[in-house]
């Protein structure tokens, strides 16, 4: 599929989806939006890929929705928008392979919202982050989910209330993003990070995120229950069995992907 807003492109077991409308802010517009779930869709059955660095083209990351789609419509048109965004941020945390943020400028409003939900992120120290809708009449709601979970309670509703914008140190320092990092080095840093991740089996790294995910808000009980079945399970299979012996034999291990 030839893509209008975003750019597609893989480098090894490591794939790169750019955000390409520099002149909007990289805006979430409703053509960028659809171009990135189709591309998270097909990453997500591309079995040679184990890792996906969501980056941005130009200075900036992304200033979130496409405000001047956002006017002079009607609700059936407003739930499409946020329909579509809010499908599209749970496949970041659908999709198999780990999803690392790669952020320069600002990200705000939806662009923060998506820099939270990525399973990582790293931020070069210029970068800036914000949820400024109260300012303009529309509070961030939808991006306040995943902000809340990354950030928790206190920093998500100053975040909300105020919309001032975070520097890259105040970020890290409440998990919003993994990293800080000169920009020079924002791209090399990314790649390493990534390739380190993609050392692992695909098979073992999706387990793990599903996973992650799937016990991350239960209570302890249900939460180690459920992490028991799971690693019980995953024992059994190719990939740790085959990883097991290699240590035990001091060698490399050679992935089956199941």
């Amino acid at each position: 599929m030839a893509y209008e807003e975003i750019l597609y492109s893989s480098k090894g077991p490591v794939g790169y989806l750019t955000l390409n409308n520099p002149p909007k802010i990289n805006a979430l517009s409703k053509i960028m939006i659809g171009e990135i779930i189709h591309a998270l869709d097909e990453v997500a059955l591309d079995e040679s890929i184990k890792v996906l660095v969501i980056r941005a083209a130009g200075k900036h990351f992304c200033a979130g929705h496409n405000l001047t789609e956002l006017v002079d419509g009607g609700v059936k048109e407003y739930k499409f928008v946020f329909d579509q965004c809010t499908r599209m941020m749970q496949m970041i945390h659908e999709i198999p392979q780990p999803v690392i943020a790669q952020v320069q400028g600002i990200a705000t409003a939806a662009g923060c919202q998506l820099v939270a939900w990525c399973d990582l992120a790293i931020a070069e120290d210029g970068a800036q982050f914000a949820t400024p809708g109260v300012k303009i009449g529309l509070f961030c709601t939808t991006p306040m989910v995943a902000i809340t979970r990354a950030v928790g309670r206190k920093a998500a509703l100053e975040m909300l209330l105020t919309g001032r914008y975070f520097p890259a140190g105040e970020a890290k320092e409440l998990g919003l993003v993994n990293r800080v990092v000169p920009l020079e080095a924002l791209e090399s840093e990314t790649e390493i990070l990534a390739n380190q991740i993609a050392e692992a089996s695909r098979f073992t790294l999706a387990i793990g995120k599903q996973g992650f995910y799937a016990q991350v808000d239960q209570p302890d009980a249900a939460a180690t229950h459920y992490a028991k079945h799971t690693i019980t399970m995953s024992l059994a299979a190719e990939d740790a069995q085959g990883g097991i012996r290699s240590f035990l034999e001091k060698k490399a291990p050679v992935w089956k992907n199941r």
